[in-house]
């Protein structure tokens, strides 16, 4: 994978002397983040060298390199999810490439369900936990211990000082924000009212079909990491409702604007 890795970072070097110190991964709806960036390059995947398509509808499918908050930022508008038939090592490819590429963090994005009583559509949630629920790990299979150690350490796969900082800076701006636990399941389906009991029981706050990999990824990778959720649709109460896409999507757009906020203010004090 290593050399797969380089050959893409190679690619990218001969196109920018660009280096970033944070990658930003933005999920579902959340691409508006990019209208913030002073944006000095933007590169199709289908241009890179070994790099996945994002297929679902919400997600672009561009890297986009420039500055935030004084930051030089790797934002990927678009990530790859499991469901559309990626491997967990090809998903998470684009991690280890920006981690190689300069990235010494990882912010991470994502539209979610809630399954705390507590939360209500369009609060958000910054995670500091994780479940894995998809039933398999990008880091199954021979480990290159150039990339990583064969057990990671994953006690702590959010960074707490990060966590801190977002969540006083939520509060400061009047934002319902809740610290939590993210679960990650493999979709597409969106969960069962028996499913969504289910996870809530086993300790998480929101359950989404993505992010668990690349944190796994990074993690492994020694690189330290922010995630935060929007809460798009309550699940698991006894009353049924109908979740589509398109409800999901317009939740995360209504809502990016304090994720925005929050990952912009984040960075000038980081």
């Amino acid at each position: 994978m290593l050399e797969k890795i380089n050959e893409t970072v190679s690619w990218l070097k001969s196109k920018t002397s660009f280096t970033p110190d944070v990658a930003i991964i933005l999920g579902s709806g959340l691409g508006g983040l990019t209208d913030k960036i002073n944006k000095q390059f933007e590169i199709p995947y289908t241009e890179i060298p070994n790099f996945p398509v994002s297929t679902v509808k919400g997600h672009g499918s561009k890297l986009i390199l420039g500055e935030l908050s004084g930051k030089k930022v790797a934002a990927l508008q678009g990530r790859f999810h499991f469901y559309e038939g990626y491997t967990m090592q090809e998903l998470s490819f684009s991690v280890r490439v920006l981690k190689y590429f300069g990235a010494n963090l990882l912010i991470v994005s994502n539209a979610s369900g809630g399954v705390n009583p507590q939360f209500r559509v369009g609060d958000l949630m910054i995670i500091d936990d994780q479940i894995n629920l998809m039933g398999v790990n990008p880091l199954i299979g021979s480990n290159d211990d150039r990339l990583g150690p064969r057990f990671p350490d994953m006690s702590e796969p959010y960074d707490k000082t990060l966590i801190k900082k977002a969540k006083a800076i939520a509060d400061e701006a009047g934002y319902r924000c809740h610290t939590g636990v993210y679960s990650a399941v493999t979709g597409p389906c969106f969960e069962t009212r028996a499913e969504y009991r289910f996870i809530r029981t086993i300790g998480a706050d929101a359950v989404g079909m993505s992010t668990v990999p690349e944190v796994i990824v990074a993690r492994h990778m020694g690189m330290p990491c922010f995630g935060i959720s929007i809460i798009t649709d309550i699940g698991g109460g006894e009353q049924l409702e109908v979740i589509t896409h398109e409800e999901v999507l317009k939740v995360a757009q209504e809502a990016e604007k304090k994720v925005s906020s929050i990952v912009t203010e984040l960075l000038k004090q980081i």
